[in-house]
């Protein structure tokens, strides 16, 4: 038997086998908490499906209900996904119904400064800075350089979809934001 002061595999100590459970426990919680601080920047360089994304319409409640020629305000619902953070926001918007297959479908936001609107003695109202608006969106008064901004929309089965888009305020011709 040879005298080289090395103790076989079976007999090592207690404290050998410990140190390598827990330097292996420390690798496997350095995984996980890498994982977890690199996942928001990964998750914002790859954007997920169902985000609201370009060209998505969404689901306007309660259209077939509003009536014929009379501007109503309305809203639709959004699911929007930030990381680990999802909120629903509501949009809301000035739909005229024609018919039950045809609408005007006004973006809420003043083409001014981007205030919002109203309804008021049978024109559109904008409180920041008095603009007027006719029920065609043709500017009748005030400041604004263009008539309301219209929205791009459908009509399947009855209801409405709209796409929501937002342009820049103040300028002569519809530019998207």
């Amino acid at each position: 038997m040879s005298n080289c002061g090395c103790t076989p595999p079976s007999q090592e100590p207690k404290d050998v086998q410990r140190r390598s459970f827990l330097k292996g426990l420390s690798g496997a919680l350095l995984g996980f908490l890498t994982l977890n601080l690199t996942w928001p920047f990964v998750s914002y360089l790859i954007p997920l499906a169902g985000n609201g994304g370009e060209g998505e319409f969404f689901k306007v409640s309660n259209f077939p209900a509003i009536p014929t020629g009379v501007p109503s305000k309305m809203t639709f619902e959004k699911l929007d996904v930030d990381t680990f953070l999802r909120q629903t926001k509501v949009f809301d918007l000035w739909v005229i119904k024609h018919s039950p297959t045809e609408a005007t479908v006004y973006s809420p936001l003043c083409p001014h400064l981007n205030c919002r609107y109203t309804w008021e003695a049978k024109q559109f109202n904008c409180p920041c800075h008095g603009s007027l608006f006719d029920e065609k969106g043709n500017v009748t008064g005030g400041p604004s350089p263009r008539p309301l901004d219209t929205l791009p929309y459908k009509i399947e089965g009855g209801e409405l979809y709209v796409k929501w888009k937002v342009y820049k305020a103040g300028l002569h011709e519809k530019v998207e934001a």
